[in-house]
Parts: structure tokens; C-alpha cells; sequence
């Protein structure tokens, strides 16, 4: 009983610490209007919304619903890890949100159809999808098979955006549109990224196994390391471990398979032709 009340009463600390962050939010996090509590079916990515951004997911600020929250995301937790783990992952929240929040920030900046945050938060794809990697990523570091992946294949699911819980991925990252992304597991990605819609950050070619040349290699670097303030256009795809320096334009479409120094434009010259034909 008195490792319960331990707990309960630790949880009820990081809800304090939680109730903190929400108020220190300066009012561009503040919602225009009152939207309806949407509930979903998969109660991770719920408990996350509500939790990362109440104002925008149940219209208030709650302190119980927080701390109750917590708990229910904790119990989720604690079946698939030990509790220790489980409170090592809820005591990240904090630091979850606020890197969250920076990519809602990014979006507001480099989307010139972005209205406000609630809009942000409430609707973009890649909030889903970042968060929820974000989230699988602390559960990927601590080494629980499985179900990391499967929090980011729910994402992959809703959006249509394929990030693998092993990627690093710096702050203020934002994916416009969405559909089509795919992001590797040994990728590493930089502060101040925008990638547009099916852009692939791949693999060229895969290794074989030493000891059995019927199986993929696993455990090696084999997806880019993007560096900070880079811009990759739609439809692009960079492949293979290389390196793509700060402050690169990747224009649309592009097919990068080198390194790309700091401060340069990659694009296509030649366009395919488009040739016209009357029907009659």
C-alpha cells in the first residue's frame, strides 16, 4: 500500500508540473473558440492530445482530468514495461510538450494557410504524427520491443505519414500535407525542418547479413542525417547515409543519392515535356 501511495502521489506531482506548462503557454495557444471534446478510439494518441494540449482537446484547463489522464496512461504503460519505466516515460511529458510545442510553432511559420495554433493542433496531420513518434521514441530508447512501433503505425494509420520511432528528429519540424512521408529508423534530422508531402528520407540498397546472406542486415546506418534550417520539396527522395548540410533547399522531386554541402540548391533542370494532342 505504501508503494501505491508512492506513486499515486508522484503522478500527482508530474500533473502539478503539467498544470504549469499549460499556464506558462503564452495566448497564442489559447483557442479562439470552444471546440467539442472529439473522443477517439485509440486512447494512447487521446490521452496524448488531452494531455499535450487540453485547451485544444476538451477546452480547459482540468486538473483532475490531468491527473486522471496520467494515471490511465500509466496503467496503459505499466502493461507493457515494468512501472519503473513506465514513470521514466510520464516523467518526459513535460519535455514532450514542450518540444511539441515548438513544432506547432513551426508549422504557424512556414504554413501561409495556418490561421492560429488551435487550428495547428486540431487539424494538421503532422501534429498527429510527430507527437505520436515523439511519444515512441522515448519507448524505443528504453528498449520495449514492439510497441513503439505499433504507435507509430496507428499515426501512419490516421495521416498517412510513416515516421519509425528509431528516427531523431530535432525541434521545430514540420511536414506540410503529409500524405506519403516516409522516414527511416536510423535517420537523423536537424532544427528548423520542412519536408512536403511523399518525400522518402530511404534506404539506396540493403546489406546482407555476414552470417546469412538470405536475411537484411539490421542495426547499421543506412537512412540521411538532414541538418538544420533545410527545406525538401514534395516528392522528393534522399537515400543511403549520407548527408544533407544546414541551410539546403531540396526542390521537388529530386533524387539525392550524395551529400549535399551547407547552403546549396538541389532541383531538376530538365522537366519531362508535356506534349499536346487535340482529341479531334
Amino acid at each position: 500500500m505504501a508503494k501505491l501511495n508512492d506513486e499515486l502521489y508522484l503522478l500527482q506531482k508530474i500533473a502539478n508540473k503539467l498544470i504549469e506548462s499549460y499556464e506558462s503557454d503564452n495566448k497564442k495557444f489559447y483557442p479562439k473558440i470552444i471546440l467539442p471534446h472529439r473522443m477517439h478510439d485509440f486512447i494512447e494518441l487521446h490521452l496524448l492530445q488531452e494531455l499535450m494540449f487540453p485547451r485544444q482537446w476538451i477546452g480547459s484547463i482540468d486538473k483532475d482530468r490531468t491527473y486522471k489522464g496520467l494515471l490511465e496512461l500509466f496503467s496503459i504503460l505499466s502493461k507493457v514495461t515494468d512501472r519503473k519505466k513506465a514513470f521514466n516515460i510520464i516523467n518526459k511529458l513535460i519535455d514532450l510538450r514542450i518540444l511539441l510545442k515548438t513544432d506547432v510553432v513551426a508549422a504557424y511559420a512556414g504554413d501561409p494557410a495556418a490561421s492560429d495554433y488551435t487550428e495547428i493542433i486540431r487539424t494538421y496531420p503532422c501534429i498527429t504524427a510527430v507527437m505520436m513518434q515523439r511519444f515512441a521514441k522515448i519507448l524505443y530508447e528504453l528498449k520495449i520491443p514492439t510497441y513503439p512501433r505499433e504507435l507509430t503505425e496507428l499515426a501512419h494509420k490516421i495521416t498517412g505519414i510513416d515516421i519509425h520511432p528509431g528516427a531523431k528528429i530535432g525541434e521545430h519540424f514540420f511536414i506540410d500535407h503529409g500524405t506519403g512521408v516516409v522516414i527511416g529508423e536510423t535517420c537523423e534530422i536537424g532544427n528548423w525542418v520542412r519536408i512536403y508531402q511523399d518525400v522518402t528520407l530511404g534506404v539506396l540498397h540493403f546489406e546482407k547479413d555476414d552470417d546469412n546472406p538470405n536475411i537484411i542486415k539490421k542495426g547499421y546506418k543506412r537512412h540521411p542525417t538532414i541538418g538544420d534550417n533545410v527545406v525538401i520539396g514534395a516528392g522528393a527522395k534522399i537515400l543511403g547515409p549520407l548527408k544533407i548540410g544546414n541551410h539546403v533547399n531540396i526542390g521537388a522531386n529530386s533524387w539525392i543519392q550524395e551529400d549535399v554541402s551547407d547552403y546549396t540548391t538541389v532541383f531538376i533542370t530538365e522537366h519531362p515535356k508535356l506534349l499536346k494532342k487535340s482529341k479531334k
